[in-house]
């Protein structure tokens, strides 16, 4: 069988997929501020690189449109599709693009609503839909004689066989359960034959306030083949404290593939941010690469600079950019949760 490279996300992009709200299910209460924050973030976006924008129906996109045009935004580099789903996560519920045989070719993983919404069936048919949209194939993810349920802010990966996840996400006995039954050897086949992955690290808990149950893309993320990226919370009387220190010290042991020992850049989290009644997941790993920039959400946080600063230390020859993502993450996710990459050919 011909083997699946999935390329990291620093790579050259085609297209960045995003999916514009039409209801305010995921945002309440702060739904007319979250349109204008996905405006200016399809804004910011497109001065890198072409946007594959989900509109609900003709209605919705001529709304969309009146938005965007009243913000300057290159429309030339706008491309809109038409599906009504339940949510807006495309990170989650939208296809994973690998490399195979010098083709393009999307998988279709199950989505569940994070195991937790039954009101997700909607969101099934995005996999397929962005196949059709962009003429590829789309490939049904199966293991063991079943479909394998996986979202993508569950797993990042460096480019080069290598992938980290967490065990509170994929392998909790009793909440939010994706795949009932899988072990790690099942999920470490199923990455190696559909991604392409020779390593997966397994890191603990993720943070506090996360909807998910452990999305690994709030508290670790590949910044070259061999870096990463960790939170740490220097508060010892915050919940999210302990789990990231656990992390920190799986991280600081780790040795890839090749023997090279992983390095690992600390990164601090935001102060805590409520509303109502709940802590919600703010981060600044929740980042999004485009062609010659990187995206990172801010919060209004006297850490924002600090993190803005590592990530130009990181990056020298990307474009940095904040996006303020206080209202967004009411919504219990930002930037990266919200989009998807596809890569060239």
């Amino acid at each position: 069988m011909t083997e699946r490279h999935l390329p990291a996300e620093w790579e050259q992009h085609q297209a960045t997929l995003l999916s514009f709200p039409h209801e305010g299910r995921d945002w309440p209460g702060k739904y007319d501020a979250v349109k204008w924050a996905f405006v200016e973030i399809i804004r910011k976006i497109a001065l890198f690189e072409p946007v594959l924008l989900m509109v609900k129906d003709d209605r919705h996109q001529a709304q969309v449109t009146d938005m965007l045009v009243r913000a300057h935004t290159d429309m030339d580099r706008i491309r809109f599709f038409q599906l009504d789903t339940n949510r807006n996560w495309m990170r989650d519920s939208g296809p994973i693009t690998v490399r195979r045989e010098g083709q393009l070719e999307m998988l279709h993983f199950g989505f569940t609503g994070w195991a937790k919404y039954p009101n997700n069936l909607k969101d099934r048919r995005v996999p397929s839909k962005v196949a059709e949209t962009l003429g590829l194939p789309c490939t049904q993810v199966m293991h063991r004689g079943r479909k394998v349920v996986l979202e993508g802010g569950a797993i990042d990966h460096n480019g080069q066989g290598t992938l980290i996840t967490t065990t509170e996400c994929l392998l909790h006995p009793t909440q939010q359960v994706r795949n009932a039954g899988f072990t790690k050897e099942d999920y470490e086949q199923v990455f190696a034959k559909y991604l392409g992955m020779k390593q997966v690290i397994w890191l603990g808990d993720g943070i506090d306030g996360d909807d998910t149950h452990g999305h690994v893309d709030d508290i670790c993320r590949f910044v070259s083949p061999d870096t990463v990226v960790a939170c740490y919370e220097p508060d010892t009387t915050d919940p999210n404290h302990q789990k990231l220190e656990d992390n920190l010290k799986i991280l600081r042991k780790t040795k890839l593939a090749n023997g090279q020992k992983l390095k690992v850049i600390p990164m601090p989290m935001p102060g805590r941010i409520d509303f109502e009644d709940m802590r919600l997941p703010a981060s600044y790993v929740n980042f999004i690469y485009v062609n010659g920039g990187l995206i990172v959400p801010t919060f209004n946080d006297a850490h924002d600079t600090d993190a803005l600063n590592i990530y130009r230390k990181i990056f020298p020859d990307r474009q940095i950019i904040g996006i303020n993502a206080t209202d967004l993450i009411w919504g219990l996710g930002t930037l990266h949760c919200l989009s998807h990459e596809i890569p060239t050919v």
